[in-house]
């Protein structure tokens, strides 16, 4: 887990939607603020992980630490049960600890 990576949220083209929240196995996001995405537990992101961003319709996702060069898809929703690390994250078991 990482102090130095953790998402971003643009406030101003979120449409709290909630799926960033809903989504997360980590618990980085606020589930009774849901779908408003407030971010609780920066801790508890997974460093390299771009599953909530890859996941956001409004593409309204970047990370803190993000260095790779990925820039979020912009309405295009990923369609795998991946939480976007590599990992089997199907039925919120991640894999990617």
């Amino acid at each position: 887990m990482s102090k130095t990576w953790y998402p971003v949220v643009d406030y101003e083209i979120c449409e709290e939607c909630g799926t960033c929240v809903g989504m997360c196995p980590h618990a980085v996001y606020d589930l009774e603020k849901n779908p408003v995405p407030l971010v609780v537990n920066s801790d508890g992101c997974i460093e390299g992980c771009h599953g909530c961003g890859s996941k956001c319709p409004a593409g309204a996702i970047t990370y803190f630490g993000d260095n790779t060069g990925w820039t979020p898809p912009n309405g295009k929703k990923e369609t795998s049960d991946s939480c976007g690390c590599g990992g089997d994250c199907s039925d919120n078991k991640c894999s990617c600890k």
